[in-house]
């Protein structure tokens, strides 16, 4: 597997990532289709709920949330290291 490559959920908070891959299965898949968790589109971490999930995300200028459990399937490729 390539270095730069890791899950969503290990994205640093303030680092932008690019959707590589998504492990997920049935409609859960296609939500995060839906949400826009496509094939190269980037993606920011914007930061963390007060007890660590769910984690708030920047996908096409919309905030969304999601679980740890999700965004553990869901593969990228780190761009962009939090200055």
């Amino acid at each position: 597997m390539n270095e730069n490559l890791l899950t969503l959920n290990q994205l640093p908070i303030g680092s932008i990532g690019k959707v590589k891959q998504l492990t997920l299965d049935g409609i859960i898949r296609r939500r995060m289709l839906d949400l826009g968790l496509i094939h190269n589109t980037n993606i920011k971490s914007l930061g963390k709920s007060p007890f660590g999930d769910p984690i708030a995300y920047e996908i096409r200028g919309a905030t969304i949330a999601l679980r740890s459990e999700e965004a553990s399937k869901i593969l990228v490729e780190l761009i962009q290291q939090k200055e």
